[in-house]
Order: structure tokens, then C-alpha cells, then sequence
């Protein structure tokens, strides 16, 4: 394992998808009460599962609870929650390490850029900035920017001009 990666399993819970007349779309854990998301549209109900399942987790392991093991389809046929559901699989990956709480400075118009950002992917501010920093998209992105070098700056906001 290279040195400073995080070891996580990857495990599959069954989430249940529900619709009322006049609701948006729910989903629900049945492993863990109380772990609940919507969606407007079932796309945005399927892409929030992942990422409330994996708050509710890291919350439970912060507090020192354990994980209960997924449940398996067939022990769920008598559920009452199961009724008028669809039962699909969230996978979320289980850190082997410990949530931790950072502060970060930027500035005021970069924030509310990341704040859009999340919430066009249907995610909280954190979870926007992990995916994108762990993905590899501020690499990829600083590859092919518009940002003038460092170098070309002789004094502070003053070009130096090359001949060539």
C-alpha cells in the first residue's frame, strides 16, 4: 500500500426507493433508521443515496457506533418500509480511518462557485470538495488552465516583457 493512502472496504446496502402522489422521491436505509434522502427527480434521489449513506456512516463512526454488516434481499421480504418500494443496491466505500473536520480559506466568490457546483451534483460542500480533489479534477483542470505563470512576474501585478 503506498504510504498516506487510506484503506476502505467497499460495501453494498440496500436502499429503498419510495414515491407518494405529491412527494418528491425518498430513499431510505432499512440497516440505518433515521438515514433518509430526496430527490426531485429519481436520478437526483439515486445520486444523493451514496453520498447521505456515507454521512450517516462516518457520523455513526465518529460517535463511536458500530456498522451493522448489509443485509441480504431475502431478509428484507417481510419489511413493512419494503412495501410500494424499490429495493436497489448504494455502494459507499468505509473509510479504515477516522473523519476530521478542516477550515478552509478562499476566497468569498470561489466558495459560492464550489456551493453551486455541489449542488448541481446533488451534494453537500465537503463531499464536493473531497470528490473533487481525490478524483484527480484539480489536476486536470490546473493542466489546461488560463493561469499566467508565476515566472512572468517580475514585481507584484507587473508583466515583465520578453523580447523574442
Amino acid at each position: 500500500m503506498a504510504s498516506g493512502s487510506i484503506r476502505v472496504d467497499k460495501m453494498d446496502y440496500i436502499a429503498y426507493l419510495h414515491k407518494d402522489s405529491k412527494s418528491d422521491f425518498g430513499v431510505s436505509f432499512p440497516d440505518f433508521p433515521g438515514c433518509v434522502t430526496a430527490g426531485k427527480s429519481l436520478d437526483e434521489a439515486r445520486r444523493k443515496a451514496p453520498e447521505a449513506l456515507a454521512f450517516h456512516i462516518a457520523g455513526m463512526m465518529e460517535d463511536g457506533e458500530k456498522i451493522p454488516k448489509p443485509s441480504k434481499i431475502d431478509d428484507l421480504v417481510a419489511d413493512p418500509a419494503r412495501q410500494n418500494a424499490v429495493a436497489f443496491l448504494v455502494t459507499t466505500d468505509l473509510p479504515k480511518s477516522k473523519t476530521v473536520r478542516v477550515n478552509v480559506t478562499a476566497r468569498e466568490n470561489q466558495i459560492e462557485l464550489i456551493d453551486r457546483l455541489a449542488r448541481q451534483a446533488g451534494m453537500t460542500r465537503s463531499a464536493y470538495m473531497v470528490q473533487s480533489a481525490t478524483s484527480g479534477v484539480a489536476h486536470k483542470k490546473r493542466d489546461g488552465s488560463r493561469r499566467r505563470s508565476m515566472s512572468v512576474f517580475s514585481k507584484r501585478g507587473k508583466p515583465r516583457m520578453t523580447k523574442g
